[in-house]
């Protein structure tokens, strides 16, 4: 051996290649691994021989390149075996990896194979040689072509190949510690591979799984994503990072997810882990997450659980979002927020790129939130929320992003269209027990987006309208606005909708002929006939290139024409049918006319014949109307079969209407045309007979009605139900009459005063009806709604109260003078502002145009406010002296409902309702915005401390609660940072200090604003903690009593505020300890405190101090009682929450308790527990002491006092042993963490007698003997009564 050991050496100093070449092909191949051996062993001149077979073995001949191989297959297990030196083994690899790109590709290959084999069967125990790998890995890469089986592979793929043969250690036996290792090691690998690899790695991992580690692998491969997905977010935001492209990222994504989802089929166990992790917080969720939760959802044993799951996550996020926002200190503490929502909706972009196993699972995620979260049915079926410009509560947020995800897949997956839109209209269809209004929306939207695709499937939508008769009114109105415009490009789906609406103009059912009316209205202000006059209400129209129109479909006005006087002809059959489908043709006529001019002869024509029918030709006859054929009687009942008063305020509005239009296109009035003739026939006709109604009208005195104060009004008989109809039909024709006289009037004196004495029959009826209405137990009248449109009314209080023009002073002041007028003007904007408030829209022309419906709220607003400030409520006569409303208080009341309407119905238009208010223009600056803002807000402070300056025998108790309301909502405006925000805290504290005055409602107000505005600035409990010691303090002054426990149950409700803030911060750094061990290091590192425990143990500390102040109070027994001992409770269970929490600190992470914290314990234990106790044994004192104060009254009256003193006894002393228990779970969990922390805290806690049991033997026989005969009495003197009844 030392003779070819030597021989290769000298031949290879000598640089003689050619004899070393020859040399080295005389040695057989066990000849030269036993030299290698061997020189290795003694560790001489092993690398001078390795370096002379190398140069002794050229690459190029097949000699050559085999003889390196075995040089490769020899070395490799000789360095692990452990037998060499340590230097020589590195020497011996070192030389290895500088040749190992000489080596051919299939020796390569074989390298490569002898790595993977070695490392699957424990051979590389030592792990030298595992250093050349990654050489021979990158020269494999390097390589072109490589025979693999019977085919070919480049030799990056080959690598591929090697490395998920590698990964697959699924066969190799490991420990739990080594597979952790292992799997962290690859883990920690993904973020140097290229994106291409990480799929089959992924695939490996989840192999790997089955052994365990199966939480460690899911968070490593989302983990991996997450991170990728927020790095793929910051460089959208830098162009000039080389970032990954999107689309390689998400069909990367896309694989993951479906070997996941493969592996989660096959192991249960590895679901139930995944799905473990999202249970307890969803901050860990993401895009990435979601996707691959709602991918597991296709998953039949899953489906529920998963979307349960995300149900839970997405409303809590919507709740935790909204507590933030409502809270300073939690805003401080946690600036950010995980958005459950944004990552669902980002989840839908993602989809786009070929996750079809995702894409099923939004759809129903979407239908889902908006099933459980839709509006629901209130009494008998109504709607109780109506639909809302804004998505406010958690639970309407989140049916809006229901409606979100699906809109969002509808526009981006053509597979999902039908199943979206099949779902929808059939929950149109079947809901009709619940209201349907978000999915009308929804509809509406994808309506809107994508009408190309909605004419493809017309079937679909045909199908729905047979149902139209069946269906509730709200839902068909809905469905025929949103599918609208389809109308006017579809024939077939027009030529369906008229087919059912003329069947359904038959239907038996009355619902079904009003949603005939409704379909016929909205085709006849959609088709218009050439020659109408432009209007801004025109239909929704769609382009051209969004819509391929039919052929049949073209404009045609003839055909429109045509179309238009057959339905018509249709609608006049209405006209002979329930009192309920005629309103709603009057209440719909003015919209057809505004926006179809060119039906003004038709329609008109018919409003004529049919006002003819009621009214009295004879002028020389009173009453003008003929009320009998507006009534008919079925039995005994007597119903309204002629809405009167609307059909002429239609009448009235349109001739109205048509009039200026005409003017303003003719001012010259040139046209002589036949259709002016016409025109102008039945514009005198109508004219004669409204100028003859308001003459006779004036003329008639009640008793010509049968209305006078004799007459019977009772809903009980059939002559009163008819009297009142009666009454509400004149009433409306008096109202509509003044209208008419007061839009032609043009300043008129004479007009204005035939007004007046329209207003002063009207206003005597209206007495009559309150004076009879009210003579019942419970009074039955209700203020019929008012008819005066919203336009009128706003004019009609501007010129009353800011015109002053010199030339209308006089005929102005007719108006102006009548008090009761001026009143009943104001009353009306107020109850216009309500139904605004509450439905959305007003009676009456633009009363469904919002944009016009916000214009005069505007104007109303600006009006409201000039009379207010400039008018003082003490010049007012007959305020208080008559209980009734002065104009000041109509007109706060008037301007508190516009302000919460406009935050309701147009919350993006706030500020301009503000800027226009003073001087009629819109303001864009910000700056200017909050000035004028907050410009209103001191107009009202002003107010407000005018009330309070007076004596309390001047103070207007309900005038100061409004402007208290209007602080409220104005306050919302401002920002909690800005100064202006400050200043108005400062001020309402100042005002809560200085008035004494006892008016409960009041205070309750003042004391909610500042609640209100206190916690967005910062937290309240300090604040708490003074009124504490006020209530304290002041209790005993008996005059004050009433104010105080309202103060005191205002107090509790802001300490259960607090309460769940504190409960929610415990919870969210629990659950973040839980999942993040190293979490509660943070807690007792160089003794600084982590913020959230800081600021949870000051809040409660200072709450235990308010509350040991009011337990110390001498409460009356009774709602305030009650409520302290559940407040009492609720502190008690979260500071037993607190201390589980740092029990679960102490468990993962010893340490010392946080001084702040000993000190709450101490605080506990000293100041409110023994408190606690006392107050117990006080309450149970007094439930006694009013249980034997009541005795006398029993005696007198058993059957009905006994069982509700005993009741209410019952029900505020259950409070009690509520509280001792928690107390006495609170003290047991402090010994558990006394414990685990070696801090006796205990020492704090003193044990009362409260909860012993203390009976007195001889005060309980006193009181049974006290008892007996207490029966006895009783039965003595009770017995005969109870004869008599029975007789």
């Amino acid at each position: 051996m030392k003779a070819e050991m030597d021989k290769i050496v000298s031949l290879s100093d000598e640089e003689n290649i050619p004899e070393l070449q020859k040399y080295l092909s005389t040695l057989t191949d066990d000849q030269l691994t036993n030299t290698i051996t061997n020189s290795a062993l003694k560790g001489k001149k092993v690398g001078t021989i390795i370096k002379g077979i190398f140069k002794g073995s050229p690459p190029s001949s097949t000699a050559g390149a085999n003889r390196r191989l075995l040089l490769y297959q020899h070395c490799i297990p000789l360095c692990e075996s452990g037998d060499l030196q340590t230097e020589v083994a590195a020497d011996i690899i070192g030389l290895l990896m500088l040749e190992t790109h000489t080596l051919s590709g299939p020796s390569l290959a074989t390298l490569g194979s002898l790595f993977v084999d070695a490392i699957k069967v424990g051979k590389m125990s030592s792990g030298k040689s595992l250093e050349l790998f990654p050489t021979v890995l990158t020269a494999l890469a390097a390589c072109e072509a490589l025979s693999y089986g019977k085919g070919e592979l480049s030799g990056e793929e080959y690598k591929k190949q090697l490395i998920n043969s590698l990964c697959s250690s699924r066969d190799v036996p490991l420990s739990s510690e080594e597979l952790q290792f292992v799997v962290e090691k690859v883990l920690r690998m993904f973020n140097k591979l290229d994106l291409q690899e990480i799929p089959p790695l992924v695939y490996q991992l989840l192999l790997l799984s089955a052994k365990g580690c199966k939480k460690q692998v899911l968070d490593g491969i989302v983990g991996y994503f997450k991170e990728q997905d927020a790095r793929q977010e910051e460089d959208s935001l830098d162009l000039e990072v080389q970032s990954i492209p999107q689309d390689q990222l998400r069909h990367v994504e896309g694989t993951a997810i479906l070997h996941i989802v493969f592996a989660i089929r096959l192991d249960h166990e590895l679901a139930r882990e995944f799905l473990k992790g999202f249970k307890t917080s969803y901050a860990d969720l993401c895009p990435f997450s979601v996707a691959l939760l709602l991918s597991v959802a296709r998953i039949q044993r899953y489906e529920e659980q998963v979307f349960e799951l995300l149900k839970g996550a997405i409303i809590k996020s919507f709740k935790d979002e909204q507590l933030q926002q409502g809270s300073k200190l939690l805003q401080d503490l946690l600036p950010g927020h995980c958005s459950v929502a944004q990552m669902i909706l980002d989840t839908v972009q993602n989809s786009v790129f070929g996750w079809d196993h995702v894409t099923q699972g939004l759809v129903q995620l979407g239908f889902f939130l908006m099933d459980a979260f839709g509006p629901k049915p209130g009494p008998f079926g109504k709607t109780t929320e109506g639909s809302l410009a804004v998505a406010r509560t958690p639970t309407q947020q989140a049916c809006k992003l229901g409606g979100q995800v699906l809109l969002q897949g509808f526009k981006m997956h053509e597979p999902i269209r039908g199943e979206i839109l099949e779902q929808v209209l059939n929950r149109l269809v079947t809901k009709t027990a619940s209201p349907v209004s978000h999915f009308l929306d929804l509809f509406s939207d994808i309506v809107v987006s994508a009408p190309m695709i909605l004419l493809e499937s017309s079937s679909k939508v045909t199908e729905t309208f047979d149902h139209l008769s069946y269906l509730p009114l709200a839902t068909v109105q809905g469905l025929l606005k949103a599918v609208q415009p389809l109308l006017k490009v579809s024939m077939s789906l027009k030529d369906a909708l008229i087919l059912v609406l003329r069947k359904a103009m038959f239907s038996s059912q009355l619902d079904g002929r009003k949603s005939a009316v409704t379909g016929f209205l909205l085709l006849l202000k959609n088709f218009k006939v050439l020659g109408s006059l432009a209007s801004s209400q025109c239909s929704q129209a769609i382009s051209s290139s969004q819509i391929q129109v039919d052929v049949h479909s073209r404009y045609n006005s003839a055909a429109n024409e045509a179309f238009c006087l057959e339905i018509l002809s249709s609608l006049r059959r209405c006209l002979s049918q329930q009192a309920d489908v005629r309103l709603m043709l009057y209440e719909g006529f003015f919209d057809v006319l505004r926006r179809n001019s060119q039906l003004a002869s038709s329609i008109m024509q018919t409003l004529l014949s049919q006002l003819k029918r009621y009214y009295e030709p004879e002028q020389d006859l009173l009453p003008p109307v003929k009320l009998e054929p507006c009534i008919t009687a079925h039995g005994d009942q007597v119903y309204l079969q002629e809405p009167l008063a609307h059909l002429l305020s239609c009448t009235v509005h349109c001739l109205m209407w048509l009039q200026n239009t005409r003017q303003s296109a003719n001012p010259n009035g040139d046209d002589s045309d036949g259709d002016e003739e016409e025109e102008e026939g039945y514009r005198s006709d109508l004219h004669a007979i409204l100028e003859s109604m308001t003459r006779r009208m004036i003329k008639c005195e009640l008793e010509d009605f049968e209305l006078d104060k004799s007459a019977e009004f009772s809903m009980g008989s059939s002559v009163g139900v008819k009297n009142n109809i009666y009454a509400v039909l004149v009433m409306g024709v008096y109202e509509v009459l003044m209208e008419y006289n007061f839009i032609k009037a043009n300043y008129s004196k004479r007009c204005f005063e035939e007004i007046i004495e329209l207003f002063s029959r009207y206003h005597k009826l209206s007495e009559i009806l309150k004076e009879k209405s009210g003579k019942g137990r419970v009074p039955s009248h209700k203020t019929p709604r008012s008819l005066f449109s919203m336009g009128i009314i706003s004019t009609s209080i501007t010129v009353l109260f800011r015109d002053n023009t010199q030339s209308r002073e006089e005929a102005l002041s007719v108006l102006r003078s009548n008090g009761e007028f001026v009143r009943y003007i104001l009353s009306v904007v107020v109850q216009k502002i309500q139904q605004l408030d509450e439905t959305g829209h007003t009676d009456g022309p633009d009363g469904q145009n919002a944009d016009k419906t916000f214009r005069f709220l505007c104007d109303m607003t600006s009006v409201l406010m000039w009379r207010y400030t400039n008018i003082p409520s003490v010049v007012e006569e007959g305020g208080k002296k008559e209980k009734r409303s002065s104009l000041s208080h109509l007109c706060l009341e008037g301007l508190l409902r516009i302000f919460t309407t406009c935050q309701q119905r147009y919350p993006n238009k706030m500020a301009q309702l503000l800027s226009t208010m003073e001087n009629g223009t819109e303001q864009d600056d910000e700056g200017d915005v909050v000035e004028i803002n907050y410009f209103y807000i001191r107009q009202f402070q002003r107010a407000l401390f005018t009330q309070l300056s007076g004596g309390e025998e001047d103070f207007n108790s309900k005038e100061a609660q409004l402007l208290i309301s209007i602080l409220s909502v104005l306050s919302r405006q401002l920002k909690p940072s800005s100064q202006q925000f400050v200043q108005m805290i400062t001020w309402t504290v100042k005002i809560c200090k200085e008035t004494s005055f006892e008016d409960s409602a009041f205070c309750k107000g003042l004391l909610s604003l500042l609640f209100n505005l206190h916690v967005l600035y910062k937290s309240p409990v300090g604040l708490l903690l003074e009124l504490c010691q006020d209530i304290h303090s002041v209790l005993g002054d008996i005059d004050q009593v009433r104010t105080i426990f309202l103060c005191s149950l205002l107090v509790l409700s802001q300490v259960d505020r607090v309460l769940d803030e504190v409960d929610w911060l415990i919870a969210r750094k629990k659950s973040q300890t839980a999942s993040d061990k190293l979490g509660c290091e943070a807690t007792q590192t160089a003794g600084r405190q982590d913020p959230v425990e800081k600021a949870v143990t000051l809040q409660l500390g200072t709450l235990l101090t308010a509350l040991s102040e009011l337990v110390q109070t001498a409460l009356l027994l009774g709602t305030c009682t009650v409520t302290l001992l559940r407040e009492l409770t609720r502190t008690y269970t979260i500071l037993t929450t607190l201390v589980k929490y740092y029990i679960q600190v102490c468990a993962s992470q010893h340490g010392s308790l946080p001084a702040r914290f000993e000190k709450l314990v101490k605080l506990s234990g000293s100041h409110l527990t023994p408190q606690c106790y006392s107050f117990i044994t006080y309450a149970q004192v007094l439930a006694w002491f009013s249980l034997s104060s009541a005795d006398d009254k029993k005696k007198k009256r058993r059957n009905d006092v006994n069982t509700g003193a005993s009741a209410k006894l019952l029900r505020e002393t259950k409070a009690i042993p509520n509280l001792i228990f928690s107390i006495e779970q609170y003290e047991k969990y402090l010994i558990t963490l006394s414990k685990k922390s070696k801090v006796n805290l205990m020492q704090y806690m003193k044990l009362s007698t409260s909860r012993d049991f203390r009976i007195n033997a001889a005060t309980l026989d006193a009181a049974l003997q006290e008892q007996d005969d207490s029966q006895v009495d009783t039965t003595e003197t009770q017995e005969p009564k109870q004869k008599k009844r029975k007789q």
